[in-house]
């Protein structure tokens, strides 16, 4: 459970924002849970008028070929070169910090043929010239089979658990291409360096082939490509909050403690002062969706980052955020599947524990209101009078012998279900 800045701010996030934010999520958000504070991609560019992914970007890096803050968005790391005092500040809150990046070794180390710190190779030795990521120039790939590359990344771990990193976004590595190779070294990189420090996979659709190797070696990793405020796409890019119910029951039965697949942020809130797609906005989702989609995301158990920009929160965001209840669902239910999945409904159902009370969520996926009825037998659950408790409303309902409920367009229910 966590922020993370791409959404609000896109690759011009600077320190500031990041220590709003942060304290917003301590004084707000803390208590119920939310801990990570993550910094989006760009965090070493310095010529940020040359726009996202520029190939003509400039960059802060070390003698050894490793990105550094920049200090005209970062001044704290000014004298360091370190995000040691930032990610300070995020301890000091009782928040911990985290950190987005490319895989493979930037192509100016590699120019410069710098040093791999720590060892007696250089840039040119790790890397593949033949590999880029096909979405941004930054980086060349590495090279899986030499020692160099596991030599580059063991010296960026390093870098990153001395500055206090306990989080990781690797990009270009889950699809598009799936890297099982990268994944691997990263993993033992930062393992060798003794903190715990979650590794997120990014972007998807990641395959299910995949689905071992990936627990094996990360907390979490994408099941699409990025979900931005809209209900439906018919693209791969960008994802829509509708086309996740289909991957969600594909993927639920891959989540296992410490590994989750992952639907991605929750664009919800206001996503400004610069949208990291199109233009700064409000988010397009209806308040419908907007908790049609954290229900999805508890149900299914998917990490909780939080995209809209948390100091521009209103009341109605912050309840959604703070709903305890809610919340149990995503972070200690058990057997959570789907029931159904159609182009007009949905239905998930999840446990509180073996032999307790069960959780139920149904979703209205038409553009118009729509009454749902089921048996207790069709959701799979035994026959018997259920005591239904409204999580979003904090509201017991009478007891049932079935299931009867009206949802407004693209709306949710999320029940817990006990026989007392």
């Amino acid at each position: 459970m966590g922020w993370n800045s791409r959404e609000s701010y896109g690759k011009s996030v600077s320190e500031a924002d990041i220590r709003a934010n942060a304290q917003w999520m301590a004084q707000h958000l803390k208590s119920y849970g939310w801990q990570y504070i993550v910094v989006d991609s760009g965090w070493y560019v310095t010529s940020h008028s040359a726009g996202s992914n520029a190939a003509n970007a400039q960059f802060s890096m070390d003698a050894y070929g490793r990105f550094t803050p920049s200090a005209n968005s970062f001044p704290s790391a000014a004298q360091g070169a370190s995000f040691e005092p930032l990610a300070g500040y995020v301890h000091s809150l009782g928040l911990k910090f985290g950190i987005h990046i490319l895989r493979g070794i930037p192509k100016e180390a590699v120019q410069k043929n710098l040093l791999i710190a720590n060892s007696s190779f250089h840039a040119a030795d790790a890397a593949n010239t033949s590999d880029t990521c096909p979405w941004n120039p930054f980086n060349y790939g590495v090279d899986a089979g030499k020692p160099a590359a596991q030599a580059y990344y063991d010296a960026l771990a390093q870098l990153y658990a001395g500055w206090g990193v306990d989080f990781l976004k690797v990009d270009c590595i889950a699809d598009h291409p799936y890297k099982g190779d990268d994944i691997r070294m990263i993993r033992q990189a930062l393992d060798k360096t003794g903190r715990p420090i979650v590794l997120s996979l990014s972007p998807g659709p990641a395959a299910l082939e995949k689905a071992g190797e990936m627990s094996k070696y990360a907390q979490m990793w994408r099941i699409s490509d990025d979900v931005w405020d809209l209900w439906h796409s018919d693209k791969q890019f960008p994802s829509g909050i509708e086309n996740q119910f289909a991957r969600a029951a594909k993927w639920a039965g891959f989540s296992s403690p410490g590994h989750w697949p992952d639907a991605d942020m929750l664009p919800i809130g206001r996503l400004e002062p610069v949208a990291g797609w199109e233009k700064p906005r409000a988010s397009r989702l209806t308040r419908n969706e907007q908790r049609t989609q954290f229900t999805l995301w508890s149900i299914f158990r998917s990490p909780l980052m939080m995209g809209g920009n948390l100091t521009l929160c209103d009341e109605w965001t912050e309840a959604l955020l703070t709903n305890a209840e809610v919340l149990a669902v995503n972070q200690h239910s058990t057997g959570n599947h789907a029931v159904l999945t159609t182009d007009r409904a949905a239905v998930w159902l999840a446990h509180q524990q073996p032999g307790e009370a069960h959780y139920l969520a149904l979703f209205n996926l038409e553009n118009v209101a729509r009454t749902l009825h089921y048996s207790w037998k069709e959701l799979g659950l035994p026959e018997a009078n259920y005591h239904p408790r409204d999580l979003w409303e904090h509201k017991d309902l009478p007891a049932v012998d079935s299931l009867t409920v009206t949802l407004g367009p693209h709306a949710a229910m999320l029940y817990k279900l006990s026989t007392r």
